[in-house]
């Protein structure tokens, strides 16, 4: 009697299922969606790194929803009367003021404060490091090269959203930072001034830069994010991931785990544990504490001020030139601000934009990829790769040059010429101490498969000589070298690529 009542129930259960997914499926795609549900995704860790900026990115939308709800984008001045004793009585914009309410009067506020903090900093750097997996496998060729566009324009708009909200609290660093930025507007010949103007809505510091940061940070490069967001994730379903060379992988398949259930289960794992580490992190590392810094006046400078580090660069070139000026028809040109501060970062995105274009101008390859390279199979590029990382890191770290100076007691000016010099030293030795590793490690792939995996022992020949013993590498490896093009010869024991 209770297996048939059981029976029953479960008949009425899969009659009222399927009736429900018909009336969905009149009105929308659910049977067409299954497929959709069965997409494979490549299993391997590289891949999470884009994860990790959505869900970040996901934290972001989470936070700032809340903390607009206290914040006051405005720079008519108050009197500070609140909990944080030490600033009693100063004199602060109502920006600076409702964000030290957030910090000590709404509870939790400080908490969100900096998980929103924590997770603007993670947001930027897993879209940078991701660049960099696509970078160097390959994975901006063809047909992908529309959303290595889309990625690289991400990455700019994560720069200016996160410059605009470190900016929003008006503390003294975050004006100085503004301050910064109102004297590379100037420096632009002959439309500078107007710039400025347009900006700050007269002359600096005016009392428009706050609403008119916040209105931007709130709505228009969110919602600019969001769609591009929304377009590359559609891009990666219809053009399929790529993946590692391995038995079975193909240019003409995907081999991976299924979306439902097995990715969905893995994905909201993670999902949930950035989450919780950015949580942690908002909880027991400080970030920001804008009410150490104070508020902003434009007759005073933060000593050994540091922007976040995704505009670090910028601020380590524009230490690292010289004081060039030059004179031309009545208007000065601030050399040492101009190509710091607007021609590099313009021509380093310019290269980010055409390289996958430039790439196959010079190759000649027009083929679709859909494997994966390994950097070593691709010297060149890899050695591009690492000599822009070590440029980059060349100039993040001469952004604080004043603090490691005073930190290790040495010449400010002396540390400025090593930066110099390494600026222009290093970044083409990376670039050919990592082609000439790469074609090492070539080398040693193709003796491996030519001569197989030393074993650690030695034995002795009939001729009285000594050699070492080889094993076979396995016929996974073997595969995947093959994948790569590393093939014998037969005709003399050589390896060709």
């Amino acid at each position: 009697m209770l297996l048939r009542r059981r029976a029953r129930a479960a008949a009425r259960a899969r009659v009222a299922g399927e009736r429900t997914a018909d009336w969905a499926d009149g009105r929308l795609p659910v049977y067409e969606s299954g497929g959709l549900l069965r997409k494979a995704f490549p299993d391997h860790w590289s891949f999470l790194l884009g994860e990790i900026a959505l869900y970040s990115f996901a934290v972001l939308m989470l936070t700032g929803v809340w903390l607009t709800l206290f914040f006051h984008p405005s720079m008519t001045e108050v009197v500070y009367d609140g909990s944080y004793r030490p600033l009693d009585g100063i004199r602060m914009s109502e920006a600076y003021r409702s964000t030290l309410d957030i910090s000590f009067e709404v509870r939790g506020g400080l908490l969100i404060r900096q998980l929103h903090h924590w997770a603007a900093l993670v947001f930027l750097a897993a879209i940078g490091i991701h660049l960099l997996r696509v970078f160097f496998t390959g994975a901006f060729r063809r047909p992908r090269e529309v959303n290595w566009t889309i990625g690289v324009t991400l990455f700019l708009l994560a720069l200016a959203e996160g410059f605009a909200g470190y900016s929003l609290p008006d503390d003294l660093l975050s004006g100085t930072g503004l301050r910064i930025a109102q004297g590379i507007m100037l420096s632009i010949p002959v439309a500078g001034t107007y710039i400025s103007m347009f900006v700050f809505g007269g002359e600096y510091p005016g009392h428009e830069v706050i609403p008119r940061l916040y209105s931007l940070h709130i709505l228009l490069v969110p919602g600019l994010l969001l769609a591009l967001v929304t377009f590359h994730l559609i891009l990666v379903f219809y053009l399929k991931h790529t993946q590692w060379a391995g038995r079975g992988r193909t240019n003409a398949n995907a081999v991976g785990k299924p979306m439902f259930p097995q990715f969905m289960a893995s994905s909201g794992g993670l999902f949930l544990m950035v989450f919780g580490v950015l949580t942690l992190l908002a909880g027991i590392a400080q970030v920001n504490p804008i009410w150490v810094y104070g508020p902003y006046r434009t007759d005073v400078v933060s000593t050994g001020s540091q922007p976040d580090w995704y505009v670090g660069f910028l601020e380590g070139s524009l230490r690292l030139v010289p004081p060039w000026e030059t004179s031309v028809a009545g208007h000065t040109v601030m050399w040492n601000v101009l190509l710091p501060a607007v021609v590099l970062p313009l021509a380093l995105f310019a290269v980010l934009y055409a390289y996958p274009f430039a790439e196959r101008w010079f190759t000649g390859d027009d083929r679709e990829h859909h494997l994966c390279d390994r950097p070593r199979d691709r010297p060149v590029r890899t050695g591009l790769g690492v000599a822009a990382i070590c440029f980059y890191s060349v100039l993040l770290a001469a952004g604080g040059n004043d603090i490691i100076a005073h930190t290790f007691k040495a010449s400010l000016n002396t540390l400025t010429w090593v930066f110099r010099i390494a600026l222009l030293v290093l970044p083409p030795l990376a670039f050919l101490v990592t082609r000439h590793l790469c074609l090492a490690l070539q080398e040693a792939d193709r003796e491996r498969l030519n001569e197989g995996e030393e074993t650690g022992e030695i034995r002795q020949t009939i001729a009285g000589g000594y050699v070492e013993s080889h094993e076979p590498i396995d016929a996974e490896q073997q595969y995947v070298l093959r994948a790569y093009g590393y093939e014998r010869d037969s005709s003399d024991g050589e390896l060709e690529r």
